[in-house]
């Protein structure tokens, strides 16, 4: 019985690890980009919701984080 509840324990512990990391990731998925933020401008969003939100009632706009949008291009050049 306490090799289960150990066993649990890391596999919860190995989860967790995986989700925080992959939701870390994406935090800057999406830009606010307009004449105060410049380029590639405030990219704090993880949604293009979020983004869009905080474009509202602004003359901003969002776009994809050019890190991920180029990532896939240049990934067979490293």
């Amino acid at each position: 019985m306490k090799h289960h509840l150990l066993i649990a324990a890391a596999a919860v512990a190995i989860v967790t690890s995986f989700g925080s990391s992959t939701a870390a990731l994406a935090q800057d998925r999406y830009c606010l980009q307009g004449r105060i933020w410049g380029y590639p401008g405030n990219c704090q969003f993880a949604s293009y919701g979020q983004c869009m939100a905080s474009a509202s009632g602004t003359n901003a706009y969002c776009g994809i984080n050019p890190r991920y949008a180029y990532a896939r291009r240049y990934r067979g050049y490293r």
